[in-house]
Formats: C-alpha cells, structure tokens, sequence
C-alpha cells in the first residue's frame, strides 16, 4: 500500500483515468465524454473526486461535496464510494472513508453522510461497521424516462 497516492482527480486527464472505476459504481455513464460533463456541472456544487492511485492509475474513488441543510447544518456528503473488483478488502474503502472524516471535520462539517441502496447488503455492513448508522430512508420518483 505504500506506493499508493491518496491525491483528487483535478484534470480531464485524471478524470479520464478515473472513468473506467466510476463506471464499476455507476454503469449509466454512457462514456467519458458524458462523465466529465457531469463532473464540471457537478463542480459547480462544490463536487471533488478523491482517488486512491497506484503506478499512475486509479484503483478506489471518493465523490463528494460539502452541503448544508436544516436538518444536519454543515456536512460532508459522499456521492460516490467505489474500490475496484480486484482491489477490494485491501482497506481502500476505509481508507477513503477515513480520509472523507478528516476532510469534514477539517471544513467545520457537522456530519458525514452518504446513501446506499437498499439491497446493498454488502456496503451496509462495511459501512456499520466503520460507524456509520441508519438515519433515514430516501424516497424518489423518476421525473424523466431513464432516471
């Protein structure tokens, strides 16, 4: 783990590299033409990608944004949590995690919050396991076809 760099994603050319490890999280992005669009707008919210790389190539992927709300005040939340198949149970989850903690509690933030699906078994206990609890369930509804 040593030759690992926790650096972000802050070019077109790190985003690039980055696409392929997203896509694992998030297979609705068409190609990474439609993923850099969706990070310069993302941007705008004040999104960052944080990247666990090694040998100059990403191998875990942090999304995230700093938000504030009535109910939780200033937080952390993280869109995005991705380590690639062949890096899994290598802590790299944690690790980002870890650093996602530090960034919020660096920032003033009251809370680190993030979602998961419900049939994520999996991700639901890794992230008990790091101390996250259940706060709440999030309801939806597709607005446009695809959603």
């Amino acid at each position: 783990m040593n030759d690992i760099e926790l650096r972000h994603a802050e070019t077109d050319d790190d985003l690039r590299a980055c696409f392929a490890v997203m896509r694992e999280l998030r297979p609705n992005l068409q190609n990474d033409a439609d993923f850099l669009q969706r990070i310069a707008r993302m941007r705008g919210e004040s999104y960052q990608l944080l990247a666990a790389w090694q040998a100059g190539k990403p191998i875990a992927l942090a999304g995230y944004r700093h938000q504030e709300n009535l109910i939780h005040g200033r937080f952390l939340y993280v869109d995005d949590l991705i380590v690639t198949e062949k890096s899994r149970s290598s802590r790299w989850g944690a690790r980002l995690l870890d650093e996602m903690e530090a960034i919020a509690r660096n920032t003033a933030c009251q809370r680190l919050v993030l979602d998961t699906g419900l049939a994520n078994a999996l991700a639901q206990r890794f992230y008990f396991r790091w101390g996250l609890l259940t706060s709440a369930i999030r309801f939806g509804k597709p607005l446009a076809e695809g959603s």
